[in-house]
């Protein structure tokens, strides 16, 4: 900063890259390693966390949802250690990002199943909602397009609904592998907004896809919503929107800050360098809390919170007998389906 004032520029200031990790290190105070230690530490702590729900899940959660909630309940801790990592190893941001987002982008279509498993899996939710209409005026697409017609629940508007999360957790990593092969040439540039570069499209077409992916979790949530209100789905699902926001949101906003210069370098850290590295170090802590509100939002004993009568009728919708989920078998006016 003070080669700035005086005219100079320190060269780390004009530098693209970001510095290797022996750099960074020596060029750390005291407290800059009191930081860094902290936050590995916490990135333990939320691994361990993860491991230990993990295994209380496996043992007390049936088999047909056991994976799912274990993949999502996953999502925190693994954007804190890819966090992590990027802050120890600058020059690996790309690559952590990049495994962030294909994770996550799997997590996305992961809840869109576990909101279908809750409620008894398809079969169940077309019965329950046989009569019903899906509300496709939702964000963060067409929140605002009230004129928009309510769409029957059939199997193929279900279908098209995991087919809106499935397409990002497919295209994510292709599109990855494509800017990992451009970059390899030279011609993706991480920063690089400019419209002659790969960088600013592909970034485009992602952002496009994860509007499609939230789009269809949020039509979905909308309905379900207080059927599984026994279930704990509110929390769930603002845990959920909470990583989406802070994972991705607020990591482009300090991105666009970074380069613009207004955050400014500060060696051996350049502008670009500095944004990412301001923007693992709050996803570490983030994330950090995150993991430890899913403990206890995911942690109980399943039948503790099964319902058993469930009334979810929206204003239009039809009224139905009230069917009971016993057992995973369906019930209706306490009687057993034939």
């Amino acid at each position: 900063m003070e080669g700035e004032a005086n005219g100079t520029l320190h060269p780390a200031c004009g530098s693209s890259e970001p510095p290797y990790s022996e750099e960074l290190l020596r060029s750390l105070d005291l407290p800059g390693r009191f930081l860094f230690a902290t936050l590995t530490l916490m990135t333990l702590i939320a691994i361990l966390v993860f491991i230990e729900e993990a295994v209380y899940i496996y043992r007390k959660i049936p088999s047909s949802k056991r994976s799912i909630i274990i993949w999502i309940n996953a999502a925190a801790p693994v954007i804190s250690t890819t966090s992590c990592i990027g802050m120890w190893v600058p020059r690996s941001t790309m690559f952590t990002d990049f495994t962030a987002g294909i994770f996550f982008a799997i997590v996305i279509h992961k809840f869109l199943m576990m909101m279908i498993k809750e409620c008894g899996g398809q079969k169940v939710l077309l019965r329950r909602f046989e009569n019903g209409h899906f509300t496709i005026t939702t964000g963060p697409c067409c929140c605002c397009c009230l004129c928009l017609p309510r769409v029957p629940i059939t199997r193929q508007t279900l279908f098209w609904l995991k087919l809106g999360t499935f397409q990002f957790a497919v295209f994510r990593p292709v599109l990855v592998f494509l800017s990992i092969v451009l970059w390899t040439n030279g011609n993706y540039i991480l920063y690089n907004v400019s419209p002659k570069g790969p960088a600013l499209w592909i970034s485009c077409f992602i952002g496009a896809l994860t509007l499609c992916a939230l789009w269809a979790v949020g039509i979905m949530f909308r309905k379900v919503r207080i059927l599984l209100k026994c279930k704990n789905i509110i929390p769930k699902f603002a845990l959920y929107q909470f990583i989406v926001i802070l994972n991705h949101l607020q990591t482009t906003i300090i991105n666009i800050f970074a380069t613009q210069k207004i955050i400014p370098c500060a060696p051996p850290l350049s502008s670009t360098a500095r944004g990412s590295y301001i923007a693992q170090q709050l996803l570490i802590m983030e994330m950090f809390l995150i993991t430890v509100i899913s403990r206890v939002v995911y942690r109980r004993k399943y039948h503790d919170l099964e319902p058993l009568e469930c009334v979810a009728e929206e204003p239009g919708d039809k009224k139905q007998s009230p069917e009971v989920i016993l057992n995973g078998a369906a019930v209706q006016d306490a009687l057993p389906k034939v």
